[in-house]
């Protein structure tokens, strides 16, 4: 089929274009720089332009939308633009195209109210307790989308939980820097359970997703490795793998969650003035996601898709371990 992929820049979008294309699908990525990809087509174009998402969407069956601000802190505006705005831009875009459906990327942080998860499914997303702003306008986008689901244009959302892996910036990369630099605590020992999801097993849901999207459309599905492991664990292998000190300080869950909302809200006043460019070295969502469980019941997920995922969660420490072996790991 004709699909449109958004966010191909990111290793998530990426991966996914490729194996899409890799297939036999017809793939066009659109994004706002490119994204070094052979094969698919090519637009490149901000969400917030609609002329850009009119030529990126114009003849194509089916989207997959991961692109998004992404990050822990920052104005609410930047957001509301991208996230939400955006998200809606891109659904009037698909359907006035004659499109028939979209796989929309979304986070289980849209139903995460800032406390412990233990099994739990893929609760509604609520803007007004989801935690922190990508959170939030993830889940009104969440919300958005679901809403556009119809007889002629189906719409799932699928929820990712934690995607590492080789070559992968928004988590290990981040955990490498921290701890290298010592500023890597673990939140009550590292003890909370969570449950993530390996790269390959990421995509390989996504691409299932939008090939079951007559199973699964005007749904919310998480998606994870079904491997609940102690955060402290995976902070640790990650850390061998690249070769930096194992973190072994640890401080109280309940200290860390309040210094993250003081920090946060510093960090968002200087950058506002221009003063700091940079994430903060914690945020209460950061804290919370450190020091709370959240592992999920995958039946439903693996139900709706007809799918498992095939990789370990011990295969992909050997991955990591293998993608950084013979290599000096800097920032």
């Amino acid at each position: 089929m004709r699909v449109l992929v958004t966010g191909a820049s990111g290793l998530l979008g990426g991966s996914v274009a490729r194996v899409l294309a890799d297939r036999g699908d017809d793939v066009t990525v659109f994004q706002r720089r490119p994204a070094g990809l052979d094969g698919p087509a090519e637009v490149l174009g901000s969400l917030e332009d609609p002329r850009a998402v009119a030529r990126a969407v114009s003849g194509q069956e089916a989207v997959v939308h991961l692109a998004a601000r992404v990050s822990v802190s920052g104005p609410w505006d930047e957001y509301r633009r991208i996230n939400i705005e955006g998200t809606r831009t891109l659904l009037a875009a698909a359907r006035d195209a004659g499109a028939s459906g979209m796989v929309f990327v979304s986070s289980p942080s849209v139903a995460h109210a800032g406390h412990s998860i233990a099994g739990g499914g893929a609760g509604p997303a609520d803007p007004e307790r989801a935690r922190g702003n990508y959170a939030r306008s993830k889940a009104a986008a969440e919300q958005l989308a679901l809403a556009a689901d119809s007889g002629g244009f189906r719409v799932a959302a699928i929820r990712p939980h934690i995607v590492w892996g080789p070559g992968d910036t928004q988590l290990v990369e981040r955990v490498l820097a921290r701890a290298a630099a010592g500023r890597l605590p673990l939140l009550d020992g590292g003890r909370a359970l969570i449950d993530t999801s390996y790269l390959d097993n990421a995509v390989d849901g996504i691409v299932r997703c939008l090939d079951r999207l007559d199973a699964a459309h005007g749904r919310a599905l998480v998606l994870t490795n079904g491997e609940p492991r102690p955060v402290g664990e995976l902070i640790a292998e990650i850390c061998r793998a690249g070769g930096v000190p194992v973190p072994v300080r640890s401080v109280p869950g309940w200290l860390a969650r309040g210094a993250g909302s003081v920090i946060e809200r510093v960090w968002d006043a200087a950058g506002s003035r221009g003063w700091v460019r940079d994430e903060p070295p914690m945020t209460r969502f950061l804290a919370e996601q450190l020091s709370t469980a959240h592992w999920f019941d995958q039946r439903t997920t693996r139900e709706v898709l007809d799918w498992a995922p095939r990789i370990g969660i011990e295969e992909g420490y050997a991955r990591l371990a293998r993608h950084y072996e013979g290599k000096t790991w800097t920032r």
